[in-house]
Parts: C-alpha cells; sequence; structure tokens
C-alpha cells in the first residue's frame, strides 16, 4: 500500500486509512545489566538461530522477529527478553497496521457514521497478547517463541504498562474500544498521550510515595506517530468583535500531534483506533534568549506545552494545578473536534447539517464536557454558522455518561478560571446559560415567582458557589446534561439515583433524554486470555469458544454447578491461579503464603466510600479473635490471605493514611508467628491492569463494600465474577444486577440501604456504636500499629462526631460486616457448596460483558451500524 504524503503540508487534512508513518523507535540510550547465566543463555539462543537461518529452517515468524532485532534494534546476537519483547512487538505490529489500513480505507470508501469516544483516561494495560490473540496469531507466535527458547508469557511481561488511565472510568473505556472493534463499529477514542501517566506508586516506611512512571523511554511498538495530523490549541488571551464577528486571541498555543494506537477486533477484519495527542511547542527552541543568556526563556515555551500532556490528573490543590487541568481537558477535546471536523470537510465540505449524521461524541464523564462549548466556537466563530444553526448541530451530537452518584465530584469550574484560560469559552457558556434560563422562566412562568426563580436558580449551569462567597462557578455536568442528546448512567441503582436526585429536575423536564447503560468488560482480556486454564475448561466443556464473543453461553455452566468430577477441575484451575500469585507475593515480599489459605481481595482506587478502611478493620478483628484462641480453637478457622491494591490520589490525604494503616496492619500480623499460618496481610504496591490479570483469576473472595447509594456500578466486580470469585457486597451499584444474575443467596450481602442512607446519616451523631468497633478504634489511637498521631484523623473521621461525621457509615454496617465475614467462613469449609458458587457467578455473568454494553450504546444513543472490511 502506498502512503499518502498528500497532506504534509496542510495539518489535519488526512482520511482515516492515509499516511501512516511507520517510525522507528527511539533506541535506549543504556542496556540493562545482564546477569551471567542470563548471558550465556541468549549467546547460545543466538548461535542455534544462526544456524537455524542458514539451513533455512527458521519459521516465517522467527524470521520476521529476526529482521526486527536486526534493522531496528541493531542487534543480530545476545538477545535478552527485553530485546525479543522489542523483536516480537514490533513484528506483530506490521499485522496490526496491515488490519488498521484495510479498515480505515474502507471506513472511509462507506463513509458510515462514527463514535468518537471522549475520555481523559484509557487504562489500556499491556498489549502484546492482546493483539495477538485479537488478531489470531497466538498459535504462530507461540510456537516461534518456544522454537526460540522463549516462553510467550515471559517475553510479554517486559512490556510497560500504558500509563494512560488509573480506575475503572479508564479501564471502562478501554474495555469499550475493544468491543466496538469487536462488534465492527466505526468508533475511535480520543484521549491524552501522558508521558508519566498518574504516577508510580512506592511504599516506602508504609507509606505511598509518587514517582513518575517513565513507561515510554523505550519506544512504544503500538503507537503510531502521525507527524502530518497536528492542530493549534490556544489558550488565555482576549476576543474582540469584528464585524459582527467574535474573534479570540490567544496568549498562548501549542501543537496537538497525533498518536494512533490501532485497537484491534477480536476474531473479525476490523481494526479500530485509540488517537492520543501530545503536546508539542509552536516554536521547539527560542535562539536568540539562548544566545543573549537567558537559557530558561529559550526553552520555556517547550516546558510550558509538555506540562500539558505530562501527567495524568496532576494535583488540582493549588490554582496552577486547577489551570493545568483545565488545559488538559481542553487541549484534547479541541484537538479531537478539529480532527474529525476536517476529516468531515474532506468529504462533504460545508454541508453542516449532515455533521450528525456521520458524527456523534460520547464524554466520558465530565472531563471532556468543554467540547460542549468548543464545538460552538468552532461551528460559528470558524465555520461561520449562525448560532441556532449551531446548537441544533451540538445538541445531536454530544452524549454524556454520567459516573458518579456524589454531588459534590461533578467537575465544576471557577468562572474567573475558564474566563481567564479559555475566555471565548466562558462567553459561550454565559450565552447558553442565558438561553437556558430564559427557557425555564417561560416553561415554568405558571409558578409563583420565588418558586419559578429558585427552580431556575437550581438548574443554573452558571451558580454561585455554596463554600467560597462570591465565586461563582460553571457546572459541568449541568453544561453536559443541557446540551446532550442523551445521557446515561452506569447501573439500574445509579441511573436511578441519576434521575431521583444528582439531575432529578432536569429528568422532570426532559425524561426521554435519560437512559441506563449497565457497564461491562470485555470477556477477551478479562476472563479468556488472563485466565487460559478457566478459559480451556469452559471451552472444552461447551464444546465451543463462541463464548468468548456471546457470554450468554456461559450460562450453560449452571447444569455442571452440582457436578463432583466438574467441580474438581473448577479447583485445580484456581489453585493453578493461587500459586501463580503467590509466586508474586513472594517476590515482593519475600513470603511464602499457604494455598490452602481462603485468598481474599480489594484492589480499587483508594477513597474513603470504598471502605478499604473498614475491610482493615475487619481484619484487626479478626487478628485480636485468634490471638485469645487456643492451639485447638485455631485449628477449626478458616486460614485467610487478605491483599490489597491501589492508589490513593497525590493530594488525598486521608486515603494515604488508611494505605499506611493497611501496611502496617500487615507487618504485625504477618510478623505474628502465632496467627501468620491462618492471617495475612499485604497491600500490593503500584497495582496495575498486568496485576490486576495475576490477582483476579486467583481470588476467591472480593470484596466491594462501598456504601449503598455512592459506587455508580464498578466494573472490578464483573471482572471478578467472570473468574468465578465470589463477592461480599453492600446493595450498591453493579453488585445488585450481579445479584439478579448469579443469584443473591450465592452472594455474601450485609449493609444499609440505599434509601436509608441520608436519614442515617443525620443520626449518625447518636447511633450507638458496636462494641467491637469501638474496641478497634481505642486499639489503633492506643498505638497498637504505631504511629497513633498520623491515626487519630482516621480514628475521628468515623468514631468522634465532634470532628468527623461518619459520613460513609463505617460505624453503622461493621457488625453487619461482620456477620457476613463469619457467613463466608462457614461456606469456604463446605468445599462443594463454594465450588458450586463459584461456578454460578461465572454462569451468570454473561450479562457483563462490553460487548452488551456498547451493543445497546449503538442501538439507543449513537445509531451507529457495524460495518465489517472484507479481508486483506
Amino acid at each position: 500500500m502506498q502512503l499518502s504524503r498528500q497532506a504534509a503540508v496542510q495539518p489535519g487534512k488526512v482520511l482515516p486509512g492515509q499516511g501512516l508513518l511507520r517510525s522507528l523507535p527511539r533506541t535506549s540510550a543504556c542496556q540493562h545489566r545482564r546477569s551471567s547465566r542470563q548471558a550465556l543463555r541468549v549467546r547460545a539462543i543466538a548461535e542455534a538461530e544462526r544456524t537455524s537461518t542458514k539451513s533455512g529452517s527458521m519459521t516465517p515468524i522467527q524470521k520476521e522477529v529476526a529482521s526486527k532485532l536486526r534493522y531496528l534494534l541493531g542487534k543480530s546476537k545476545d538477545y535478552d527478553l527485553k530485546d525479543i519483547y522489542q523483536g516480537t512487538a514490533w513484528s506483530v505490529r506490521e499485522h496490526l497496521i496491515d488490519s488498521f489500513e484495510n479498515t480505515q480505507d474502507y471506513w472511509t470508501e462507506k463513509d458510515p457514521k462514527f463514535v468518537y469516544y471522549l475520555s481523559a483516561e484509557f487504562l489500556m494495560g499491556r498489549s502484546l497478547l492482546n493483539t495477538i490473540y485479537n488478531l489470531g496469531l497466538e498459535g504462530e507466535y507461540g510456537k516461534a517463541m518456544q522454537q526460540m527458547g522463549y516462553k510467550m508469557e515471559e517475553v510479554a511481561d517486559q512490556e510497560h504498562n500504558a500509563a494512560l488511565g488509573n480506575g475503572g472510568l479508564g479501564r471502562l473505556a478501554a474495555c469499550f474500544l475493544d468491543s466496538i472493534a469487536t462488534l465492527d463499529l466505526p468508533g475511535w477514542g480520543y484521549g491524552i498521550r501522558y508521558q508519566y501517566g498518574m504516577f508510580k506508586q512506592l511504599i516506602k516506611d508504609g507509606y505511598q510515595s509518587e514517582v513518575p512512571d517513565i513507561w515510554l523511554t523505550e519506544g512504544n511498538p503500538w503507537e503510531v506517530k502521525r507527524h502530518d495530523i497536528r492542530f493549534e490549541v490556544g489558550f488565555s488571551g482576549k476576543t474582540s468583535s469584528s464585524n459582527g464577528k467574535t474573534v479570540w486571541t490567544p496568549a498562548e498555543k501549542v501543537m496537538a500531534v497525533a498518536y494512533d494506537n490501532p485497537i484491534p477486533g477480536y476474531n473479525t477484519t476490523t481494526t479500530s483506533n485509540l488517537r492520543l495527542w501530545d503536546a508539542e511547542p509552536i516554536t521547539e527552541f527560542d535562539l536568540e534568549a539562548f544566545n543573549s543568556g537567558d537559557y530558561e526563556k529559550a526553552v520555556e515555551e517547550r516546558e510550558r506545552a509538555l506540562a500539558i500532556s505530562a501527567v495524568l490528573y496532576p494535583n488540582d490543590s493549588t490554582p496552577e494545578g486547577k489551570e493545568l487541568r483545565l488545559k488538559q481537558q481542553y487541549f484534547f477535546v479541541s484537538a479531537s473536534l478539529q480532527d474529525v471536523m476536517t476529516r468531515f470537510k474532506a468529504v462533504h465540505g460545508d454541508n453542516w447539517r449532515l455533521f450528525p449524521e456521520k458524527a456523534c461524541f460520547q464524554l466520558n464523564d465530565t472531563h471532556p464536557t468543554i467540547a460542549v462549548a468548543e464545538l460552538m466556537r468552532l461551528l460559528v466563530d470558524e465555520e461561520g454558522l449562525d448560532w441556532e444553526a449551531a446548537w441544533s448541530i451540538t445538541t445531536k451530537c454530544v452524549n454524556y455518561t454520567n459516573h458518579t452518584v456524589m454531588p459534590e465530584a461533578l467537575e465544576k469550574w471557577p468562572v474567573r478560571v475558564l474566563a481567564k484560560m479559555l475566555p471565548r469559552h466562558m462567553e459561550i457558556i454565559e450565552i447558553i446559560n442565558a438561553g437556558w434560563t430564559k427557557f425555564l422562566e417561560d416553561k415554568y412562568s405558571g409558578l409563583k415567582a420565588a418558586e419559578r426563580d429558585q427552580l431556575v436558580e437550581r438548574m443554573s449551569i452558571i451558580q454561585e458557589n455554596p463554600w467560597v462567597k462570591d465565586e461563582m462557578q460553571v457546572n459541568m455536568a449541568y453544561l453536559a446534561v443541557v446540551s446532550s442528546s442523551a445521557v446515561n448512567g452506569v447501573a439500574y441503582i445509579h441511573s436511578e439515583i441519576v434521575k431521583a436526585d444528582i439531575f432529578n429536575d432536569f429528568y422532570k423536564l426532559f425524561p426521554e433524554k435519560f437512559q441506563n447503560k449497565t457497564n461491562g468488560v470485555t470477556p477477551r482480556r478479562w476472563l479468556a486470555f488472563c485466565n487460559p486454564g478457566l478459559s480451556k475448561l469452559i471451552t472444552d466443556t461447551l464444546g465451543s469458544d463462541n463464548w468468548i464473543t456471546d457470554t450468554y453461553e456461559l450460562s450453560k455452566l449452571a447444569k455442571y454447578a452440582d457436578d463432583k468430577a466438574f467441580h474438581k477441575k473448577w479447583r485445580a484451575v484456581k489453585q493453578d491461579n493461587k500459586a501463580r500469585l503467590a509466586a508474586v507475593i513472594k517476590e515482593t515480599f519475600g513470603d511464602d503464603v499457604p494455598l490452602n489459605a481462603l485468598f481474599d481481595i480489594q484492589i480499587k482506587r483508594i477513597h474513603e466510600y470504598k471502605r478499604q478502611y473498614m475491610n482493615v478493620l475487619s481484619i484487626i478483628w479478626r487478628y485480636k479473635q485468634l490471638k485469645k484462641m487456643t492451639p485447638e480453637e485455631r485449628k477449626k478457622v478458616v486460614p485467610r490471605v487478605c491483599m490489597f491494591g491501589g492508589k490513593a490520589a497525590s493530594a488525598y490525604d486521608m486515603a494515604k493514611r488508611i494505605i499506611h494503616l493497611a501496611v502496617k496492619v500487615g507487618d504485625l500480623i504477618n510478623k505474628d508467628p502465632d496467627t501468620r499460618d491462618l492471617l495475612r496481610c499485604y497491600f500490593l504496591p503500584d497495582y496495575n491492569v498486568s496485576l490486576a490479570e495475576i490477582i483476579i483469576p486467583a481470588s476467591e473472595l472480593s470484596q466491594h463494600i462501598s456504601t449503598a447509594g455512592t459506587e455508580a456500578s464498578g466494573t472490578s466486580n464483573m471482572k471478578f465474577q467472570m473468574n468465578g470469585c465470589l463477592i461480599i457486597g453492600t446493595m450498591d451499584g453493579a453488585n445488585i444486577e450481579i445479584a439478579e444474575e448469579s443469584g443473591k443467596e450465592n452472594m455474601f450481602v450485609f449493609g444499609v440501604d440505599a434509601d436509608d442512607v441520608p436519614q442515617l446519616r443525620k443520626e449518625r451523631k447518636n447511633l450507638k456504636t458496636d462494641k467491637r468497633f469501638d474496641e478497634i478504634m481505642a486499639d489503633i489511637e492506643g498505638g497498637m500499629f504505631g504511629d497513633k498521631e498520623y491515626f487519630k484523623p482516621l480514628v475521628d473521621s468515623i468514631s468522634n462526631m465532634k470532628v468527623g461525621n461518619d459520613w460513609f457509615l463505617v460505624a453503622n454496617d461493621f457488625a453487619s460486616y461482620l456477620d457476613a465475614q463469619e457467613e463466608v467462613d462457614r461456606v469456604y469449609k463446605d468445599v462443594d457448596e463454594w465450588t458450586r458458587r463459584s461456578i454460578m457467578y461465572t454462569a451468570g455473568s454473561g450479562k457483563f460483558s462490553s460487548d452488551r454494553t456498547i451493543v445497546e450504546y449503538a442501538k439507543d444513543i449513537w445509531h451507529v451500524q457495524p460495518l465489517k472490511p472484507p479481508a486483506l
């Protein structure tokens, strides 16, 4: 296929399938030292490969890998595992690019409607195995690696996790891209190419420490830098009027440069795209400033630009941090909209009335909501449309997914910050709000004046900050709701709360706009690929692997739930996976853990509402009971290995204290010779996708214990369910629907109901707390785990109502939580019952495939049709 240079001098003019530049990787400046044993091994392999080359016995895949090693990395001998990974990845990349170009060329020819998924994060994980499996190349590459003396898993372990996300929001976005491609839907993702991710988490002296997540130093074989796809993005400055037209003159400009990350669908010819933007300076280097001795000014513009795409979610506790976050959001949204509109114009010219029939934008939470104002600016200021025409187009193209049930978590920007950083956009938002409030005044003209004014003020996009006197702020969620054609929640209970509470006034006005789209996860990565033992057992049992794309087929496993022979095979797979996780614990902590223990897991972003704190308290109680027991009594106890994983936001002080408590509790318990065979507690540092792919298949009990009514959905619960892991949890988020599918009787349910939470919060200061809760609070405050002054705010937050308020009702739920834990122990002792439930979890997981979710989005919101390209 010839590469088009047609648009090289006109940024952004390239059509989707044109101009793929196969840039070479950046070679690392230094190589990791190899042990003498490894060096001998790789020399022996290299010699064997040279011999096989002379005899002509190398497979085509081996030849491809050898070619990449020689001509891209400059290596023809002394390979180490990192070299083999690079050679393999660049070899696979060629197959991926062929499929990508074929898909984009076909879609360009057919000109279908596209969905563009705008998200601040995409937690992609590693790409090698996922790409090989999705392209159907696992047999060829597995055989080639084996013949070269390597295991594919060893090679894949050399890949850095792409540091483009943090938690469920980013992982959901990654799952959605996988499903969009697998379902042959024309669609792209858009985001930021973060240089250093959020951060790499270290645990030093029991405290979280943040360092840059440096993942791009050795190059990224999975991306294609599109040198000719670049757009200017401006900030600050001023606006002026000329001939009835508003002109924005930015004071600062950067260049957004595109990097394509092809996303292959599973068992299809479709390869979609994740286009990420990197910020580069307009002027790379100020030579005049440098020559005059002002060296800092010489690189000032470059440093300012690089900061935009440096870090995911920079600390926004400072004014500078707030401005940087807003710059990030606008940067990727503006570049993405300019990109889409440029491609549209290349085919359809100025026929903007057709735009909603060719493009729709899904806002993944409030981070991309500035897209509303930017689309209006581009249509009105740049394309010359009148306001009403532009507003009609915008409201047909934009859709909004809400991901939080907590009003305080909905993004709100101070007007002064928006006006400073994006003056034209602030003007546009003011015009939108003026029209909106006028509409409300007319709509509710029949109400009494005071009632009407109160309602209009409550629904206004621009509102007074109740916590900061005389500060006005823009409610970005309200802007998204007003401007979108559809608004959806991500689980049934969440969507009901959205309608009844968060956006109740809007729902009453536009009930047809609100929908539910329960989240899902890709069964490829989160069952078929990460749990090959269980995947094989399921395929062998069901007679085909159709379940990988039709997860409702998993329901057929239910008939084996009482089959004792099947139980044995099921448990054998779980034991193998537990041994794999135990090896990680051994490597990380130097400890051997008992494989007969219940593996008890809580892995998610550290937050008070997710209540890792309550889990730690229950572990302390368990430890205290073990210490009181006689040796004979301890023989009857179910041993447990409790594990935590997750990051606390760098500015989230209380979450960091929770991590420190978990680590200190583990330090005490894990060294106690009386109890260490019966109870362990580990905080696994730097939790990421690859670690999850080991943890989830090995887990037996997973904790999803957020206060009822606070978790929008959750997706890790779905991954655990698919892998046959039992759940202890509240009736919150997707737990409710999981209970419906796998049987509530098979879950360990506890806690108050969401409907009761508001009243219980009001009454919390008068609650007579459980004695066990009080005892544990006294232990922590008394210094049982050291650092009692550091833990004092943590204790006060849930037990001293003069200081804290126990907003997430840990004390209210603690007794029923301990009761549920006792039920866990009872059932785990009944091996057959535990196994039966485990099978029923997997059998009931069909609904929670992201394929089902995306089919619903495509049908009900996007109105995008599958378009599968012909085979190459």
